[in-house]
């Protein structure tokens, strides 16, 4: 089915040719670097840098009371938080599993759509992640990763498959879902998983002609009887207990990749244990070499340089996998090359990227788990009791994260950080769970060996989150505005003194960049999470957006239930803003669930327990808490196939909805495809009663 565009164009008349060919603006490196023009926005952060910055200034503090809608395009049904790239005038985003469309960035015409079938082809794997987050770029080619593992080079002129590589061996339960990066000439990728599956992570660099490996980093070592691919993992080993290799390891590079170009280095961050519980990973020992961390190697060879671990013995979810900025910074009266980053634990860190020696870090968030950073060390004061040792421990940030995968922005003109932060508090529990009998469930989609509680912190909803702006060198907030509910959108932060953040209540927001003063706002009829960027096109600059609901977001969907998002009806599109525009959206359709009619319903308490335990372990990460979905995947309170066994069956065990991303679980008896059916019916009918009631 085709994409619908909906028009379109306004302002001046333009006076600058278009330039619609990749190429032909400057070299694949010059684009990259953090000195381009900013014409062009080629990778996920803009630049090697990852800074999400743009220098161009059209769009300002001055202007941005002319800034208007200057087309739309909308998308069908599925993901759409994804960071697009933009080049030579032309537009590129993935949707969907990394369904990728190029547009012409001036007028919205679709130019080409590659679909590469990533359902069809992932299996189990398509029982985790929501889809592509990002693209890369290099010299006339598009890169996508595909959540069953292929890495795929297109033609970006015709959107034709140059070349394409499996990155994951068959079989294994890894997926992608973070965008590739494209470096000096190679194209480098991780992958995901650990959270559910038996896995070790790794980075694999490809030659971007040709598709060939040229090196691959593994994160956390295997199994010493089998050998050590080098001397790092031979030192990580060192720094593990037990029979770790039975259990995974985890440490999978599946979105945060800096390259330093002045240096010639790859900055990998790292994620967290597989399984989280380190009691049940590591006999409670230990470090846990690279977990959690930030690794740098030789863009070459991939050989290991150095490392800086974030949460050694990780047991949170904290993974250091959130963006790195890389800066020149001015500290103590010396000039120091650094590395910024804001992972999940809470604390901004500042990291001399030469040698990755600790700097400084300070605590963004309300922070409980640890009473700061050892300067001395780099290694965090915990807390008593945060490991769950003696019970249950309650503590802040969550494995939600104080910053999640979407981007946060650093501006080289205002000196801050802009921080997507995010403020819950989680309780750890892992009674029950015995460290020498655990095993993972085949089929879970989610098996931590622990298990958590997320809540709001104190004063609710709209404490929950914040656009943070902080100052890196002297470790302090500049300023903060809170923003609804429990998550926001990726930051982008430009020379025209802006800002710009999407929020969960539709509206798309400009800032002044030194004082958070709101600026502009725009109802974009839809949750705003993607990351914006902006680029010229014909000599005009413009700003990109993605609408739609999806990715973890939608995790905590009760919390967001007031704001009626629906898989089916959102509006999912492509917005795109320029001085004086004049196009319009349509009305919002509004959304309120309203149970299907199931006339043969009887309760059965004992099947519904039953059934409800296998929908938290397998369906609560798409279709929500308590079955309430808020855009991930279709409310199944509402849906006419959970009354029908033999159109149940056909979903779950068949795979009937497989091309549409609905995964198989065909591991599940006739008895707990019925139990599950009787959950969801239950869940119906308690939203008929309340319906009913009001």
């Amino acid at each position: 089915m085709p994409l619908r565009i909906r028009l379109l164009l306004a302002g001046p008349a333009l006076t600058v040719a278009a330039c619609t060919m990749v190429g032909d603006r400057a070299s694949p490196e010059s684009q990259l670097l953090d000195t381009a023009d900013g014409q062009d926005w080629p990778g996920f952060g803009r630049t090697y840098g990852e800074q999400h910055f743009s220098p161009l200034t059209e769009i300002s503090d001055r202007t941005i009371d002319k800034l208007a809608l200057a087309w739309s395009m909308d998308l069908e049904p599925g993901n759409s938080v994804t960071g697009p790239i933009a080049i030579g005038g032309t537009l590129y985003f993935a949707r969907f599993y990394s369904v990728v469309n190029a547009v012409d960035a001036a007028t919205g015409k679709l130019l080409w759509t590659f679909d590469p079938h990533a359902p069809e082809a992932s299996g189990e794997r398509l029982r985790q992640g929501w889809g592509s987050r990002g693209l890369a770029s290099w010299n006339g080619k598009i890169y996508t990763a595909t959540q069953d593992g292929r890495l795929i080079a297109l033609n970006a002129k015709t959107g034709k498959p140059a070349w394409s590589v499996q990155t994951i061996d068959a079989g294994e339960p890894r997926f992608i879902s973070g965008p590739p990066r494209a470096f000096a000439g190679k194209i480098i990728v991780g992958n995901a998983g650990a959270d559910t599956s038996a896995i070790r992570g790794y980075v694999t660099a490809y030659d971007a002609e040709t598709g060939k490996q040229l090196w691959r980093f593994w994160t956390v070592p295997g199994e010493p009887a089998k050998g050590f691919e080098n001397p790092a993992m031979a030192m990580a080993a060192k720094t593990w207990a037990g029979d770790w290799w039975t259990k995974g390891g985890g440490g999978t590079v599946w979105n945060a990749i800096t390259y330093d170009s002045e240096s010639g280095t790859i900055l990998i961050g790292t994620g967290n244990g597989s399984p989280w519980n380190r009691k049940v990973r590591s006999d409670g020992q230990g470090d846990n070499l690279f977990l959690c961390s930030i690794v740098a190697l030789d863009a070459r060879s991939g050989a290991y340089k150095w490392h800086y671990q974030i949460n050694p013995g990780e047991s949170w979810d904290y993974n250091a996998a959130m963006d790195m900025e890389l800066a020149d910074l001015t500290i103590a009266g010396q000039p120091r090359k650094v590395l910024i980053t804001a992972p999940k634990n809470g604390f901004l860190y500042v990291i001399d990227r030469l040698t990755g020696k600790l700097i400084s870090a300070k605590p963004y968030v309300p922070v409980t788990w640890a009473k700061g950073i050892d300067a001395a060390t780099g290694r965090p004061i915990e807390n008593p009791g945060i490991r769950y040792e003696d019970g249950p421990a309650t503590l802040s940030p969550t494995p939600i994260g104080a910053h999640s995968w979407l981007p946060m922005a650093f501006s080289p003109q205002s000196g801050l950080v802009y921080i997507p932060a995010i403020d819950l508090k989680v309780t750890y529990d892992d009674r029950g769970i015995a460290r020498q009998t655990w095993r993972r469930t085949p089929g879970m989609a989610l098996d931590y060996a622990v298990n958590t509680r997320i809540d709001l912190p104190p004063g609710g909803e709209e404490r929950a989150s914040a656009l943070v702006a902080w100052d890196p060198v002297n470790q302090r907030q500049a300023w903060r505005v809170p923003t609804p509910l429990h998550f926001n959108g990726g930051v982008l932060a430009t020379a025209g003194n802006l800002v710009f953040q999407g929020q969960m209540d539709d509206r798309f927001n400009a800032y002044d960049a030194r004082n958070g003063t709101r600026l502009w706002s725009f109802d974009a009829k839809a949750p705003v999470i993607a990351p914006p960027i902006t680029y010229t096109a014909r000599g005009r600059q413009y700003v990109t957006v993605l609408t739609g609901n999806g990715t973890s977001a939608a995790f905590l969907s009760t919390v967001l239930a007031r704001y009626g998002i629906d898989y089916r009806t959102q509006a999912r599109r492509v917005l795109t803003f320029a001085i004086g525009g004049t196009a319009r959206l349509p009305a919002k359709q509004a959304f309120r669930p309203v149970a299907i009619d199931d006339p043969d319903f009887r309760a059965d308490l004992a099947a519904a327990t039953r059934g409800g335990k296998i929908y938290g372990a397998r369906c609560v990460v798409c279709h929500g808490v308590g079955a309430v979905a808020a855009g991930a995947a279709p409310d199944l309170r509402t849906s006419g196939v959970i009354a029908s066994p033999e159109t149940f069956d056909q979903v779950l065990h068949d795979g009937l909805l497989v091309p549409q991303g609905m995964p198989r679980f065909q591991e599940l008896s006739a008895g707990d495809r019925a139990d599950l059916q009787q959950y969801l019916r239950t869940a119906a009918d308690a939203l008929r009663r309340a319906s009913s009631a009001r």
